[in-house]
């Protein structure tokens, strides 16, 4: 089913799961009152891979060590990410600035769902050029995906931050991992949504970001080496990774994301001592017992606590 994405970037969704203690002395009158504190889990996945880019697994709960702004917090909860279900957005450029063959690339997208997708996980298909338009909705029904994904068609313009913000309100209202891959050059022509825009909804709707870069022609004059940069930014800052096109083509690059989200760990903990006023807070994960260059350790750089602004809106195509 096609249909257009008409949205509002809403930046609600919060980092982590809200939970409600109740603290009530021992002998409570019905006088006394009962004090409710609000405590949010804040989830955070995490890829550890070696100095030559191995993944590492097999790591325990006893092998991590969390900061949040600089302070230790206690890890809570501790799970290998393989068994959490997966929502996935994959969102196509399809402007003028890649000129790439559609019908290899769709192709190369159906094999990509065909491989991921467990029957607990769920995928939904944007394409953006000067509008974003959503292809499919979430299903794990492969058939809708491919149906979903014959239908990819080109337009001059390219809403890069647009789709970011569209797709990442939509993964933020479901539960489990929340994954955007995009498939895109970087170049931003629609300027409809900031960097810093698109980066916020990532990060308030908890989206892991992986930028498939799509260089038409590398040794290009008119080569977007900024946006290049900025899809490499936007998937360090939200743990998720970026790979070049280039390198092995299409199918390699899905099949390194595959491998890279088959392989996650879940670090959960319950925020102590925060600062008051403080709407961002960084966090930092460590493996103590390891060299400081053995590993590379990526999860995103933190969270907002406070209440998200309105964005723009999205175009409607």
């Amino acid at each position: 089913m096609k249909r257009s994405a008409a949205a509002v970037v809403g930046f609600c969704a919060r980092a982590g799961v809200t939970a409600l203690l109740v603290l009530a002395p021992v002998g409570l009158t019905a006088q006394e009152t009962t004090f409710h504190v609000d405590v949010k889990l804040v989830n955070i996945f995490v890829n550890v891979t070696d100095k030559n880019g191995a993944i590492v697994g097999g790591l325990t709960r006893d092998d991590f060590q969390v900061f949040e702004d600089g302070r230790p917090e206690q890890i809570a909860i501790f799970e290998r990410q393989s068994e959490v279900p997966l929502n996935l957005t994959l969102a196509i450029d399809t402007s003028g600035s890649v000129r790439k063959d559609l019908d290899e690339e769709a192709a190369a997208a159906r094999r990509f769902a065909h491989d991921i997708l467990r029957p607990e996980d769920q995928m939904s298909v944007l394409q953006f050029a000067t509008d974003v338009t959503e292809l499919t909705h979430f299903t794990n029904n492969l058939s809708q995906i491919d149906h979903g994904l014959s239908a990819l068609r080109t337009d001059w313009a390219t809403a890069l931050y647009d789709a970011i913000c569209l797709g990442s309100e939509g993964l933020g209202k479901r539960q489990g991992r929340k994954v955007l891959v995009l498939v895109s050059d970087g170049d931003d022509t629609a300027k409809s949504s900031t960097y810093a825009q698109a980066l916020e909804a990532a990060l308030r709707n908890e989206v892991m970001i992986y930028s498939l870069i799509d260089v038409p022609i590398e040794a290009s004059a008119g080569r977007d080496t900024g946006g290049e940069h900025a899809l490499i930014t936007l998937a360090e800052q939200t743990g998720g990774k970026h790979f070049y096109v280039s390198e092995g083509g299409l199918d390699k690059a899905f099949a390194n994301v595959s491998d890279d989200l088959r392989t996650q760990y879940l670090i959960g903990y319950y925020p102590r001592h925060q600062v008051p006023g403080t709407n961002f807070h960084r966090v930092t994960v460590t493996v103590p017992r390891a060299a400081a260059d053995e590993f590379n350790i990526r999860n995103k750089a933190g969270y907002y606590a406070d209440t998200p602004a309105k964005g723009p809106r999205v175009p409607v195509n």
